[in-house]
């Protein structure tokens, strides 16, 4: 079984630590603790990690967060995978940060990378990990907000929040989305 693990964020060292980029935090996470590098092909950086004789192919868009639906239409098609084996990890503003809400289907909620993904593949229906950052900006000041640095608080519970995603990844290439949801989306 082969899946494609998309984690969202923008390319480039000034969004590296951002909280629009916590998807690439992920998958730099996993990579790292696979021992796998991250090579750059078409639409993005790509790496594959095995995990109980599934194959998950991660990719980490390199058409900035407003774009990703083209890399993920690429890949998807690449692959010749159905929409039930991708996976897209994102940033969520309407959840408290540390929040994690997998879903497997539904809007993009406000979400510019989403929208773009249910746009170009012309389906709602895939799987995604939400993770929360917070809404604590004033009255026009999101973008602000979500391409801002993580603070150091945010910053310091990173590699456990990347954990439990991770767990989810794992779990919904194993058991399936519906008993993933039951042990993943807690409240904070």
């Amino acid at each position: 079984m082969n899946y494609l693990i998309v984690g969202l964020g923008n390319i480039g060292a000034e969004y590296s630590s951002t909280r629009h980029n916590m998807g690439f935090m992920v998958l730099d996470a996993w990579a790292q603790a696979s021992n796998v590098v991250f090579h750059t092909e078409r639409y993005g950086d790509v790496a594959e990690v095995s995990f109980k004789g599934r194959k998950m192919t991660l990719l980490k868009p390199s058409t900035y967060m407003n774009l990703s639906g083209n890399a993920v239409r690429y890949w998807l098609q690449k692959l010749n995978l159905p929409l039930e084996n991708l996976l897209v990890i994102c940033d969520d503003l309407n959840l408290p940060f540390g929040t994690l809400r997998m879903r497997k289907n539904g809007s993009a909620g406000g979400h510019n990378g989403l929208k773009n993904i249910e746009e170009l593949i012309d389906s709602q229906n895939y799987a995604r990990i939400r993770m929360g950052i917070g809404n604590d900006f004033a009255r026009g000041g999101q973008v602000d907000f979500v391409i801002g640095e993580l603070s150091k608080e945010e910053k310091e519970q990173m590699p456990e929040i990347c954990d439990k995603v991770i767990e989810g990844i794992k779990g919904f290439v194993t058991i399936g989305p519906d008993r993933t949801m039951n042990t993943l989306n807690t409240k904070k």
